[in-house]
């Protein structure tokens, strides 16, 4: 197949990033041809808070980009990942214009949520849900800004008016059921919101001896390191505590007894001490969409130890492939890990069940086959739309 995957990078490599350079490496080594339209949000700075503003709403140059890598490639499908803010629903238009059929990638609820995280103030907030998203503007929830989130809630506004996301998207992709129900729930069209998780490639499997705790992922309020922290100086227990990621809340953590923080750190080495640890915590206190990680270390072996929330208490089972905790909670994390320390064997076992899911469901294999799939029905949906569009245009008779 011809693939044209569309995304917007982030000023700092995350999660999604990664997916993207995955799934096009996964197309690519099974023969598919590849080409990538790609801005990456350095350029805001160039642009000014007007131009990222207009473009937001519209973007002229992804249309004029599109034409041109649509005439030079003729892509069968476009798999769109993040388009904002420079790429925008533009591109939406202009692949529907070319006839292209074109695929979304859900990584976060931007579309029905201007934060994108259902997160205000530390607890899910769903006030935007099904209705204008201006309660964010009034809480300044992207990036305490009523400006900039002024700006979000505009282009969505704009773009649930025009229809774009009614009608100009084949298929939508949602990392799990939860995010699949959540979307739906907030207005996409169910017949087009399929399901397919993110995936990792498998280490090596080395036995060797587990102990300690592993954190992994950006220190940030949303994660929960606040509740990791309060919760392993409530615990009070000689553990070890391996933080591999960089943020804001990092200064929660440090000081505390047994906890190393190491900074980011490459893939082979966070995949090396995901199969050193007893554990790796999720302590999130927002809808997390499919982390990384949480597939990362279902492939080595490591159990889980996250928060009952959103898709987390769908991707991890209750004593099958790791344990829960209610989010924000530090008390019941602290007893979580308690036990997890006190009984080693039985989160040897549940490592090993984690590891076995992963072959069932998340290796690049099983992915590859999933994707292929999902952009025949998009494009068989987008042959019968021109037809239909065909029939009604036909005079009377056919003639």
């Amino acid at each position: 197949m011809r693939v044209l995957v569309a995304h917007n990078a982030y000023r700092q490599r995350g999660g999604e990033d990664m997916v993207v350079e995955a799934e096009v490496a996964l197309l690519r080594a099974a023969g598919h041809e590849v080409h990538l339209l790609q801005r990456h949000n350095d350029e805001i700075v160039a642009a000014g808070r007007l131009g990222t503003a207009l473009q937001t709403l519209w973007s002229r140059r992804t249309g004029a980009d599109f034409r041109r890598l649509v005439a030079t490639h003729r892509p069968d499908v476009v798999h769109v990942h993040n388009s904002f803010p420079q790429l925008s629903p533009s591109l939406h238009w202009a692949s529907a214009a070319a006839g292209v059929p074109l695929v979304q990638t859900l990584h976060n609820f931007r579309l029905l949520c201007p934060q994108a995280m259902f997160l205000r103030e530390g607890r899910v907030c769903e006030d935007c849900m099904n209705r204008l998203p201006w309660p964010a503007v009034r809480h300044a929830c992207y990036r305490e800004s009523r400006a900039q989130t002024a700006v979000l809630a505009g282009m969505l506004t704009l773009h649930r008016g025009l229809g774009t996301w009614a009608h100009k998207v084949s298929r939508y992709i949602a990392l799990n059921e939860f995010c699949r129900r959540k979307f739906i729930e907030g207005g996409l069209p169910a017949e087009r919101v399929v399901v397919k998780p993110n995936f990792v490639e498998a280490p090596l499997l080395v036995a060797q001896p587990r102990s300690g705790f592993l954190f992994v992922g950006r220190l940030s309020p949303e994660k929960g390191v606040a509740v990791l922290a309060q919760a392993w100086r409530r615990w009070n227990a000689e553990a070890s505590l391996v933080v591999a990621g960089s943020g804001p809340e990092a200064e929660r953590l440090e000081g505390l007894c047994g906890a190393r923080l190491l900074g980011v750190l490459p893939l082979t080495e966070v995949q090396a001490l995901m199969q050193r640890a007893t554990a790796l915590v999720l302590p999130s206190l927002c809808y997390e969409s499919f982390p990384r990680t949480l597939v990362e270390a279902m492939a080595a072996g490591l159990p889980l130890i996250a928060s009952r929330i959103g898709a987390l208490a769908d991707l991890v089972t209750e004593g099958e492939t790791g344990l829960l905790f209610e989010p924000g909670n530090a008390d019941d994390l602290a007893r979580v890990l308690a036990w997890a320390q006190a009984h080693p064997a039985e989160m040897a076992r549940l490592g090993l069940r984690g590891r076995q899911v992963y072959e069932e469901r998340y290796t690049p294999e099983r992915n590859l086959a999933q994707l292929l799939a999902i952009y025949a029905e998009a494009g068989a949906r987008t042959d019968a739309c021109a037809e239909l569009k065909g029939a009604a245009a036909a005079p009377p008779g056919g003639r």
